[in-house]
């Protein structure tokens, strides 16, 4: 699976469906693709701490360190950017995920800017990947995370 090429039909189309390594779907959205027949449960997913600021409200040094320095897979919840007009935002809130596996990494990164996972079923398959996505594993970690650096788990 080429980056370049799922960045090419991501910009295109606006989604693309990803087979990954355990063979669970997934599918990325760009988030002025994002409708609201989409799931409300979706994820924004960052490649840099600094995509942070487009999704949420400023946050405190202590609450980027908490996002920096997390070793496992880890979702949080915060509230919403005032700017940020699509995707997944319940109740003024966003759940996003920094992803540092190297792959999905590099595969976020040639689009550049966040976007919108989700979990779907039975849809065609853009493109197959060996590599498993790191927010399908069994030690994914779920934080509420507050612009002054309040935390509290979810699911822990």
């Amino acid at each position: 699976m080429e980056n370049t090429a799922v960045a090419k039909q991501l910009k295109s189309k606006g989604r693309v469906v990803i087979k990954e390594g355990n063979g669970r779907l997934m599918e990325i959205i760009q988030p002025a693709s994002w409708t609201e027949s989409d799931s409300s449960q979706g994820i924004f997913l960052i490649f840099d701490l600094f995509q942070i600021r487009s999704l949420t409200e400023q946050f405190s040094e202590v609450s980027l360190d908490v996002v920096d320095f997390a070793t496992k897979a880890t979702i949080y919840h915060s509230p919403v950017n005032r700017v940020l007009q699509s995707g997944p935002i319940v109740d003024g809130k966003v759940k996003f995920s920094l992803i540092r596996n190297e792959f999905w990494n590099k595969l976020l990164f040639a689009f550049s800017q966040p976007v919108v996972f989700q979990e779907v079923t039975e849809q065609d398959v853009d493109f197959e990947s060996k590599e498993r996505f790191p927010l399908y594993g069994p030690d994914v970690k779920e934080l509420y995370l507050s612009p002054e650096g309040d935390v509290k788990i979810l699911k822990g």
